[in-house]
């Protein structure tokens, strides 16, 4: 299997992951962590709204169970996937748990930080830079985001 059907294939994961954040109306952003192996070592939701923490990012979310996981929070052999291009502060977790490769769907024009409005992950200024995959089944991705801000009840609760 290729590389980009790898990417493909896991970020199918990390869309169940997404709707999952439906049902605490949390915005559907889903990711995992995978192994060298390929094994789902982490993964997570949005929960902010669910725990009223605003650091609660699926990023973050499943950055923390690989680490638990592993029992280390060095993640220096693990690829993680998300939904949405990663913002700032997902960006430095994945710096700080020194991730190599990162997998994403959507591009966020308005807060992302790996390409969009920002290229935290491959700033040569910072001791650490991670290959990116950008835009892997990015229409999906895309999509069930729209579908959460098109909502007019959503829309006006944000």
């Amino acid at each position: 299997m290729s590389a980009r059907d790898q990417h493909a294939e896991w970020m199918l994961l990390a869309l169940t992951e997404a709707r999952s954040a439906l049902v605490s109306d949390d915005v559907p952003v889903g990711a995992i962590v995978v192994d060298p192996a390929g094994t789902v070592i982490g993964w997570g939701r949005n929960e902010r709204e669910r725990h009223q923490d605003p650091t609660l990012h699926a990023e973050v979310v499943a950055i923390r169970q690989a680490a638990v996981h592993t029992g280390d929070w060095h993640l220096t052999d693990c690829t993680l996937i998300v939904t949405l291009e990663p913002c700032v502060m997902c960006a430095g977790a994945i710096l700080a748990a020194r991730v190599p490769t990162v997998v994403f769907g959507a591009w966020d024009a308005k807060a992302g930080a790996v390409g969009s409005v920002y290229d935290v992950l491959r700033d040569r200024r910072l001791n650490h830079r991670v290959e990116v995959f950008a835009g892997v089944n990015e229409v999906e991705c895309g999509e069930i985001l729209r579908e959460f801000f098109d909502n007019p009840a959503r829309r006006t609760a944000r």
